[in-house]
């Protein structure tokens, strides 16, 4: 049964045109990586997803390339919103969302202490991802300065996704012939690889948790 869904799975999304699917998955890192929209765009889920049907490595690294650039571009949009509107917003979140006001105050200092390992790290914490480019902007930080530290995050992140998504995929298609209940390989993988981030997380949030403390 499992066998036979993974394969719809993996015939729907090969079925997909290369190029396009690749450009959709940068599009919806892009997406995911813009102010707010992070909150109901899965953009990681769609590049595993995406990265399941790829079968030669040139389209695993245009996958890398496509989802580096799209979270570049989402995140050097936050960056751009920050240093245009970042005060308004700062105002306008302290009269009328008082949490949510709280949370950038505590952001902008953890960006202050940590400066630009702030910003890598970011890439990898929940909340802190989507308000940290917003708030260096606002703070005038150079952009160079966040886009040399966010471009090794984004590659660190792209690279690890689009892998785990080609290796399972990979395993899949090499078993199904061979192995009864070969789709158990793909979800083992997928899964150990979604658990082994969430600890990297909360590993990452519980040694930053004494900078993002007021």
């Amino acid at each position: 049964m499992i066998d036979d869904a993974i394969g719809v799975l993996l015939e729907t999304i090969g079925s997909i045109d290369p190029l396009l699917r690749t450009v959709l998955a940068g599009l919806a890192m892009l997406l995911e990586t813009s102010v707010l929209l992070g909150l109901a765009v899965p953009g990681d889920t769609i590049v595993i997803i995406a990265a399941l049907a790829v079968e030669e490595w040139p389209w695993w690294l245009a996958l890398i390339g496509a989802t580096v650039v799209g979270a570049l571009c989402g995140e050097s949009i936050g960056f751009a919103i920050g240093r245009w509107i970042g005060p308004a917003i700062d105002r306008w979140l302290e009269r009328r969302w008082p949490k949510a006001s709280l949370r950038w105050r505590r952001t902008e200092r953890y960006l202050a202490r940590r400066g630009g390992i702030a910003i890598f790290l970011s890439r990898f914490l929940p909340v802190a991802h989507s308000l940290v480019p917003l708030i260096a902007g606002s703070a005038g930080m150079a952009y160079r300065r966040f886009l040399a530290w966010t471009l090794p995050a984004c590659l660190l992140w792209a690279t690890a996704y689009s892998t785990a998504g080609w290796l399972a995929g990979g395993s899949y298609r090499e078993l199904a012939d061979e192995l009864h209940g070969a789709g158990y390989v793909l979800v083992a993988v997928v899964a150990v690889f979604v658990a082994a981030v969430y600890v990297v997380k909360r590993l990452i949030a519980r040694s930053e948790a004494r900078h993002l403390d007021d």
